[in-house]
């Protein structure tokens, strides 16, 4: 490659702008091997990767750039930096997404800090939630997106070090290769207790049989994993035992939803993607909230009723860790997609299995283990923010409402 120059030109944004720079160099029979250009409140940065013949291009685009009040500079690579570019081009792709009720000077610093000892390069930066609600000064959640490239990165060394900064900066900031699928997710899994529904059922239908206390502390245990889910599931529902059937309908009624779980749901839907719930929980609440919210499918343990009253026990199948991710492959198959092209979001140790087969796989609000051992986790902002580890920005998803 020989007589290959990068041309930088910074200035106030025009309309025409880029039609007339590439109309002067149209007329020196320019080859543009790659170009980029972004905007910031009516500044433009255009940067342009051009191998020409007739160098006298660069002191006819100086002349026209000073017409123009633009700043222009260029620089001839070498045939290393040529060899250079060309080596980038295979390296691959990650997506750090940071997500902050405010986004800071110090997150940004953490953050690029941890990503160049890495050996990750910023490729670009963008912003993917709207400027005028942090102008107003409204709480919103601000949401920054880096794409970096990089060619000997271990992704779980990287992705534990950006999880140590969650508690340190007050943010969440996952981590996810950069492929064809990530833009082209179908299908999208819930886990239903403390994830679609800010609350565990049994611990609803505990108190009202008088035991709340007792089997809080037994889902406690099971949800940071120290105990085994089936084994807890079956003390838990011992004590349940007599309960009436009729107190079903009222604790359903009150099952809280979980903060952006609507707004998630309602958005994924008008994408087009199909929903599921799988869940540990029970098959009458399972059902009841995707009557609510519009869900596709609905999996969850069936509740033993006798004569009006619960017995303590469930049907076989149990959905514990490894059904739901039984579960998730049955749904994909059905829905004729590969797993890649799912999303499987839930909290707890028995959400794990499916987490780690899921395309993206995140912990929302999980305890410390769990979120150790996802792929991804949020923990400070609502469930909707899960939309932009999609890569949707705050103008497309306000699209959806019109």
């Amino acid at each position: 490659m020989h007589n290959v120059f990068l041309f930088s030109i910074v200035g106030q944004d025009q309309p025409t702008l880029l039609s007339v720079i590439t109309g002067i160099m149209a007329g020196y029979d320019t080859q543009i091997l790659d170009i980029t250009q972004s905007v910031v409140e009516c500044t433009v940065n255009c940067c342009l990767l051009v191998r020409l013949d007739d160098q006298a291009l660069v002191t006819t685009l100086k002349h026209h750039c000073r017409q123009f009040g633009l700043n222009f500079r260029h620089r001839q690579l070498s045939a290393a930096n040529a060899r250079h570019w060309l080596s980038e081009l295979d390296n691959r792709r990650f997506i750090i997404t940071l997500l902050s009720p405010t986004v800071t000077a110090q997150q940004i610093t953490a953050v690029t800090d941890i990503t160049g000892k890495h050996g990750l390069n910023i490729e670009h930066i963008s912003t993917l939630s709207g400027p005028r609600y942090r102008l107003n000064n409204k709480y919103r959640l601000s949401c920054v997106e880096f794409t970096l490239t990089g060619s000997a990165v271990h992704q779980d060394r990287l992705r534990t070090d950006l999880l140590g900064l969650t508690a340190q900066l007050g943010a969440d900031i996952t981590c996810q290769r950069d492929c064809v699928y990530r833009r082209n997710r179908r299908v999208v899994v819930f886990d239903m207790d403390s994830t679609l529904i800010e609350a565990e059922v049994i611990d609803l239908l505990a108190q009202a049989h008088g035991v709340g206390d007792q089997v809080a502390a037994i889902t406690e245990r099971a949800m940071r994993g120290e105990m085994d889910f089936i084994q807890s599931l079956h003390q838990r529902l011992t004590m349940l035992k007599g309960l009436d059937e009729s107190a079903l309908p009222e604790i359903a009624r009150q099952m809280p939803l979980m903060p952006g779980a609507f707004k998630l749901i309602n958005t994924l839907k008008s994408l087009g993607y199909r929903t599921a719930i799988v869940s540990g929980g029970f098959g009458y609440f399972s059902r009841y909230l995707q009557k609510k919210l519009g869900i596709d499918y609905a999996y969850a343990n069936e509740l033993e009723i006798i004569a009006g009253q619960l017995t303590g026990q469930v049907l076989s199948p149990i959905v514990d860790g490894q059904r739901k991710a039984d579960l998730l492959r049955q749904i994909a198959a059905a829905e004729g997609v590969n797993l890649e092209q799912v999303i499987a979001i839930g909290d707890g140790a028995n959400d794990l299995p499916m987490l780690s087969i899921a395309g993206l796989g995140v912990a929302f609000q999980a305890k410390p283990m769990v979120q150790r051992a996802a792929p991804h986790a949020i923990s400070t902002l609502k469930l909707d923010s899960i939309a932009y580890l999609l890569g949707f920005n705050e103008r497309e998803l306000n699209e959806l409402k019109k």
